[in-house]
């Protein structure tokens, strides 16, 4: 008999081999079952496929812990069929749980690996906020994201939550992923009626540029759905330098951004264009560098007579504003700035519109 310890380390080492192609292919290797009850046994319930081209049979099943039971094929599963795999768990302890399931087949090949995860509560709870938005048959509480104060090096995340409007079970899925952001749904899939939530985390280490950096994901009601402007989320992120290492001497010689506005407040009446100057003036004892300047949306054309800023010095900034773009913007018009003031790496230039 296997020890516990001993079949997760065979799960581990065999997670390693499977970077090489299976002849069984899963449409999820891990399902999220959300909310679970306490002393309720949940099934999560696993699509596969016979691809291997010859008929497969699973030679043995191996769970990473006696909490776990699983119903599988026990007669021989032809080339190219398809196949359930159920792991039920019973969930008699409290808490997050992530459980581990190897089906080794008589090919000699790695066992395919599924995981079923979830947390165990005495009473499930929904979202009990707003959810304004509307994707296909699910409604969501928000369609833009934003990380902001990123320092290289940390892996923030922020939630969409989720409401299936339908009178089927939808599997919602997040789609075109930039390499930094990961997307996990839980639960995988959501009753009629119920919630769930999208946890969007950034991983920092992969963006390897400061100031803005923009990008728009997708949600689909069920995998497979096509990529389109309706089911569209923007996500923005804000990468900072780090100047929390600085000493007392370094800082007393840093320099220092001061904006004669930090709000615009522009009223086009019947112009089309208007145009607004700000003086950015460095009060500090070194030189003062903007070493990025960006807009969050399209309709705002700035340009800045002077990048490097020495002690005492001033620089004018020039903002032209198209009302016809800024109205239809769907995010706050704002001007983003990058700079070497250790006090205020990020300045933000608000743009009011009437």
């Amino acid at each position: 008999m296997m020890s516990r310890k001993t079949i997760i380390t065979a799960f581990a080492i065999a997670a390693a081999f499977q970077l090489h192609a299976q002849p069984v292919e899963t449409k999820s290797s891990t399902i999220n079952l959300g909310q679970v009850i306490y002393r309720m046994p949940v099934t999560a319930e696993f699509e596969l496929q016979n691809t291997s081209g010859t008929t497969l049979n699973i030679e043995n099943v191996k769970t990473s812990c006696g909490c776990t039971t699983v119903d599988y094929p026990r007669n021989g599963i032809a080339a190219g069929q398809s196949f359930k795999v159920a792991a039920t768990y019973d969930s008699k302890q409290m808490g997050h749980f992530e459980k581990q399931v190897g089906l080794y087949l008589d090919n000699d090949e790695p066992p395919v690996l599924l995981t079923l995860k979830g947390v165990v509560v005495d009473e499930i709870h929904d979202f009990a906020g707003q959810y304004p938005y509307s994707i296909g048959e699910l409604s969501i509480d928000k369609r833009d994201i934003e990380f902001d104060d990123v320092n290289i090096g940390d892996r923030p995340f922020q939630e969409i939550h989720i409401k299936n409007n339908s009178d089927k079970r939808l599997s919602p899925v997040v789609m075109h992923l930039p390499p930094y952001l990961k997307a996990e749904v839980s639960p995988t899939t959501i009753s009629p009626g119920r919630s769930g939530v999208a946890r969007i985390t950034l991983d920092s280490e992969k963006l390897n540029t400061y100031g803005l950096v923009q990008t728009n994901i997708f949600l689909g009601n069920n995998p497979g759905d096509k990529v389109s402007q309706d089911k569209e989320i923007s996500v923005s992120t804000i990468i900072l330098p780090n100047f929390e290492e600085m000493t007392a001497s370094l800082l007393a010689q840093a320099p220092r951004l001061e904006l004669s506005e930090e709000e615009l407040m522009l009223t086009f009446g019947k112009k089309k264009r208007m145009t607004a100057t700000i003086t950015l003036k460095n009060t500090g004892a070194s030189m003062l560098d903007i070493n990025s300047m960006q807009m969050f949306t399209t309709g705002l054309k700035v340009s800045l007579s002077d990048t490097h800023i020495a002690p005492g010095e001033e620089a004018k900034m020039k903002i032209t504003a198209d009302k016809k773009e800024l109205k239809a913007a769907r995010s706050k018009p704002r001007i983003l700035m990058i700079t070497n003031d250790p006090k205020h790496p990020k300045r933000i230039i608000k743009v009011n519109v009437q």
